[in-house]
């Protein structure tokens, strides 16, 4: 790679892509689709009525990999498109899905892409351990207005809130953080080794 395209010290791998405004939209858009696709991996675990998804991940890669504006702007264009399209998990769509159960954590989505974007401006996508850790905190971020609503939708006490919309998700959620951690720095090398 020439020096002229050399990746900007505060970079995420987005940047690494020539182009601005054209390649930001299409990399909005694909966040979007990436999250969309990532909510289709589904597991239901009653008596909880959210499901383990795949879309905890999507959202702290697409963060990690398009920064904190670009990350955030994917998540939310991801919960609106839901509205009309069959994004989330399990192929629904719609206002209700907003109002029930999951929708905190979708709301959520929005706030953890940006932290991760954040943290990885910074370089916290480079080193494993800062990247797991950026992770676990992106999760953490998800869980706040998920158990919210949650708990508002369901109507049940603070411990089947926290049980059923917290606690049985704590081992997918560190697999999904190891995930990233091995993933991103990886990606950082490759980039680094083409342009050598």
């Amino acid at each position: 790679m020439s020096a002229s395209h050399a990746v900007p010290r505060r970079a995420v791998l987005a940047d690494v892509l020539p182009g601005a405004y054209v390649r930001d939209a299409v990399l909005v858009l694909g966040g979007a689709l990436l999250t969309a696709l990532f909510a289709q991996i589904s597991i239901d675990v009653p008596p909880s009525p959210v499901p383990i998804t795949g879309q905890t991940l999507a959202v702290g890669l697409v963060g990690a990999t398009l920064g904190m504006r670009r990350g955030a702007s994917s998540l939310a264009l991801y919960v609106l498109l839901g509205l009309l399209l069959p994004f989330y998990a399990d192929g629904d769509s719609g206002w209700h899905v907003i109002w029930g159960a999951s929708g905190g954590y979708l709301i959520g989505f929005v706030f953890a892409a940006a932290f991760v974007g954040w943290m990885a401006e910074h370089g916290a996508d480079r080193s494993p351990l800062l990247a797991f850790v950026t992770f676990v905190v992106g999760q953490l971020i998800i869980f706040v207005p998920g158990l919210v609503v949650l708990k508002i939708s369901v109507d049940e006490s603070w411990g089947w809130t926290i049980h059923n919309g917290f606690s049985i998700f704590i081992v997918g959620g560190l697999v999904k953080a190891l995930i990233g951690a091995v993933a991103l720095p990886s990606a950082w090398g490759l980039v680094r080794r083409f342009e050598r």
